[in-house]
């Protein structure tokens, strides 16, 4: 009689486990997709040309912004630590609203309660800041749009968008883009 009992219990256990085991694997998916899509962050960057007098002083920091809700937490801080491009490290700021002063070289426009992803990327429209987002969150895209393709975390250019902001995006970039909107 106690037999099927611990049968039963050892199936529930084996099937939490399992469940637990799968839960685990999703979230090592979401935490490698998070961290490509951090290092794209940082690894645009020399792929891009802002007009002069847009980057900061030599030796002063490249700024990162990452506006309204903020996917990445620590792993964008880690992605970019020791890192630099021309001279520049990268600084990370995280803020709830971005306006064209707001000195973000390179904007991840996630959109939030203070400001819609659409009123962010109006707000530096016309600026020479390259905006990134995600399409996985939906909503407007921006000059890069990061997207998944077969899996795989890959980008999409709107050339157009970066020509008005006044930012020149490398021929090699827009030929490793899944698409390029001119």
């Amino acid at each position: 009689m106690e037999r099927p009992r611990v049968l039963f219990a050892r199936s529930i256990v084996l099937g939490l486990s399992l469940a637990g085991g799968l839960a685990a694997a999703a979230r090592a998916d979401d935490a490698l997709e998070l961290a490509v899509k951090a290092t794209y962050l940082y690894k645009l960057a020399p792929f891009v040309t802002w007009p002069p007098g847009a980057l900061p002083a030599p030796g002063a920091p490249l700024t990162i912004c990452v506006q309204g809700t903020d996917p990445f937490g620590a792993i964008l801080d880690h992605a970019v630590h020791g890192q630099s491009v021309a001279g520049h490290p990268f600084a990370v700021r995280r803020m709830a609203r971005i306006e064209a002063a707001s000195g973000c070289q390179i904007a991840y426009v996630g959109g939030g309660a203070a400001q819609s992803q659409g009123q962010a990327l109006q707000a530096v429209d016309g600026d020479p800041v390259l905006t990134v987002t995600d399409d996985a969150r939906g909503g407007q895209a921006g000059i890069v749009n990061l997207v998944l393709n077969a899996g795989k975390v890959r980008f999409a250019i709107d050339a157009a968008q970066a020509d008005q902001n006044g930012v020149t995006i490398s021929s090699k970039l827009l030929a490793l883009a899944v698409a390029v909107k001119r």
